[in-house]
């Protein structure tokens, strides 16, 4: 074994992750980013069922009986109009906290993250390095917005994007912006997993945040939140993409939901 200059090992060290990995970040951005694009079309093509299960749980995880539970279809009309129509709705017991339009605006925009060519400028995008996700070669990105505009939901965190397809599989992180109104809104750390649909597009399937909100009034509220996205179907009438399988014409009778971020009730409810 020959011996190291000192100079030649420190320049090693110094020597960032994607060089050592033969990697070119750039690149991969540019093309995950073109796929995401395609993604995005294609997903506003499908039909599927989105389920939300939103809990508010004690300090070590269990639930107190506080809920928010909701079922919808995302459908087509027959004249190829997009619409949301609402399968199971029951009563909202939340208790410690209320929903507001920010959160809906996370679950249908952030939690199921898309980084698309036209919004790679807002962010700050920097690769960390390799992983594996259930057997799937990955590269590591972290992703943080470079300006919060008022009103706009950005995404901060992690993605993983696998190394073959180039299609982000997997994110962690919360949503953030500057929200306009003087409001107390926490918003939990999530993890969204994506699946391959129709052996092309990796869409989202499943959600799960599990996290404890800490307001300025000084309460704190663990919640625990699940969303499924489930039989994805292709929808075939005024639209233009065609892959997957054929989903009939539905009809609406709900217009499509008003997004609800989280706040704490007012007054918030103490615990017993």
């Amino acid at each position: 074994m020959r011996a190291i200059p000192a100079a030649a090992a420190m320049a090693a060290l110094l020597m960032p992750l994607w060089a050592a990995d033969n990697i070119n970040p750039d690149e991969i951005i540019r093309k995950f980013a073109a796929k995401e694009l395609e993604f995005q079309e294609a997903r506003n093509n499908y039909t599927y069922r989105q389920s939300v299960k939103l809990e508010e749980l004690d300090p070590s995880g269990n639930p107190t009986g506080g809920k928010w539970e909701l079922v919808e279809d995302i459908i087509f009309t027959p004249e190829g109009k997009r619409m949301s129509k609402v399968v199971y709705a029951p009563v909202i017991s939340l208790q410690n906290i209320l929903l507001t339009p920010e959160d809906e605006r996370d679950l249908r925009d952030v939690q199921p993250f898309v980084l698309t060519t036209n919004e790679i400028p807002e962010y700050d995008i920097n690769y960390l390095g390799r992983e594996k996700v259930d057997e799937i070669g990955t590269y590591v990105f972290s992703v943080k917005p470079k300006k919060l505009v008022t009103g706009k939901r950005y995404f901060e965190g992690q993605i993983w994007v696998d190394d073959r397809d180039l299609q982000i599989v997997k994110t962690y992180g919360k949503g953030v912006g500057v929200i306009k109104r003087s409001s107390d809104n926490q918003f939990p750390r999530f993890e969204t997993y994506r699946e391959q649909i129709d052996g092309k597009y990796w869409f989202p399937t499943y959600t799960r945040a599990d996290d404890t909100l800490h307001f300025k009034t000084g309460e704190n509220q663990r919640v625990r939140m699940i969303v499924k996205y489930q039989d994805y179907k292709r929808y075939e009438g005024s639209s233009t993409i065609k892959f997957g399988k054929v989903v009939e014409d539905g009809s609406a009778t709900t217009p499509p939901t008003t997004p609800p971020s989280i706040t704490p009730a007012t007054p918030p409810a103490k615990k017993k």
